[in-house]
């Protein structure tokens, strides 16, 4: 019996799936749970687990291809016996064509015509998706893959020109956020002199005890918790013409990768100690970078946190994750003479924090309100200071 293998629903706010990669082809035997395919969304790179025993069947979507939810995708033969070579098709005529792979990998028969166009205009057969019968790549097929590599900018995410599903998925989630969402941004440094201490001091004690490095990112994470605590409408998003409040307070916390960024969530944020922080942060940036976020990993966050000083960053203006209201970057910390009481001079350790926000839920006091309360977390933070 054929089972019809759809794209899954992932989370509730992702309408559509990319297949990045094909691990079954036709033919093959495949156990039910298996992994038969990645998929890439805008939040998560997934394993897709086989939802029967069989023999793989027809590939509906070639990789690269994105299609929304629910939309078949591949066929399982699961009547066949798994020692069974697969359904076997029927012989072609004999032809001293050269076989060329396709975009879903099975072997095609191109023209004498097709393969000298394509060799003329420098055209990759195996790129193509024909439109002649059969699927087979035609003349015009080749002369417009011509045109479009042409008028192609040399740049890319990939050596053989196109943009991996990752980067795409990127693109598409910024580009709605940047057209949708009308944003204003704002800037405010912080006196993190006592912040740096506590970390340098108690790093190497906080290490035996909880098993994970201390760093800056626990006491930012806490300093935005209690302040979205404090000013509800920044831990908000603006959803059919009005506003949601959110009572959970869950911190998006955006991990550089060498595919692509990502946002693993971190639940309940307000209710953690640092230890907890740093633990739980750890744990979802190590899972981030080694590709082992699961869905629930990247599900219903509120506010998201971009640590691009780590980069080197002085000063950003993030994008906001829709359909959160609001985004915050913590910049470089460096060192600067700084005006303190009774107008005396000191070599101060500075920060800046950049805040992006949406201003159909938040007006520009809320905002500010915010990013203070975040600031007078962080200086508050001495060498003494219990962690």
């Amino acid at each position: 019996m054929p089972v019809t293998v759809t794209m899954p629903e992932v989370a509730e706010t992702i309408v559509e799936g990319t297949i990045a990669k094909w691990l079954k082809q036709p033919g093959d035997p495949v156990e039910r749970y298996e992994s038969i395919a990645e998929i890439v969304t805008d939040k998560v790179t997934l394993e897709l687990p086989s939802p029967a025993t069989g023999i793989m069947g027809e590939l509906l979507v070639a990789e690269g291809d994105t299609v929304t939810i629910d939309t078949p995708i591949a066929i399982i033969h699961s009547d066949v016996p798994l020692e069974s070579p697969g359904p076997i098709a029927a012989p072609e005529p004999a032809s001293t064509e050269t076989p060329a792979p396709s975009p879903n990998g099975r072997a095609a028969r191109h023209s004498p015509l097709v393969k000298r166009l394509a060799e003329e205009h420098g055209v990759d057969l195996s790129l193509i998706r024909g439109t002649g019968a059969g699927g087979r790549i035609t003349k015009a097929d080749v002369l417009q893959a011509a045109e479009t590599r042409a008028s192609t900018p040399i740049a890319s995410s990939s050596s053989d020109g196109r943009v991996d599903p990752v980067r795409r998925a990127i693109a598409q989630r910024m580009t709605q956020s940047a057209h949708d969402i009308p944003h204003v941004w704002t800037m405010m440094e912080v006196d993190v002199t006592g912040l740096v201490a506590i970390v340098k001091t108690q790093k190497e004690t906080f290490r035996q005890r909880e098993g994970v490095n201390l760093t800056y990112l626990p006491f930012v994470l806490q300093a935005v918790a209690r302040a979205l605590r404090s000013s509800p409408e920044v831990n908000s998003s603006w959803q059919n013409d009005s506003i949601v409040l959110h009572q959970d307070i869950n911190l998006g916390i955006a991990v550089a990768r060498d595919k692509g960024l990502i946002v693993p969530v971190l639940r309940n944020a307000d209710s953690l100690s640092i230890p907890d922080l740093a633990r739980q942060a750890n744990t979802l940036i190590e899972k981030a970078r080694d590709d082992k976020l699961s869905p629930q990993d990247v599900q219903g966050g509120t506010f998201t946190v971009n640590n691009t000083g780590a980069l080197g960053s002085i000063l950003s203006m993030p994008l906001i994750n829709p359909p959160q209201a609001a985004i915050m970057t913590t910049e470089a910390i460096v060192k600067r003479p700084v005006v303190v009481a009774d107008d005396a001079i000191a070599v101060r350790s500075m920060m800046n924090l950049c805040l992006s926000f949406d201003h159909r839920p938040l007006d520009g006091h809320q905002a500010v309100g915010f990013l203070g309360q975040v600031k007078t977390v962080l200086e508050e933070i001495t060498p003494e200071t219990r962690i």
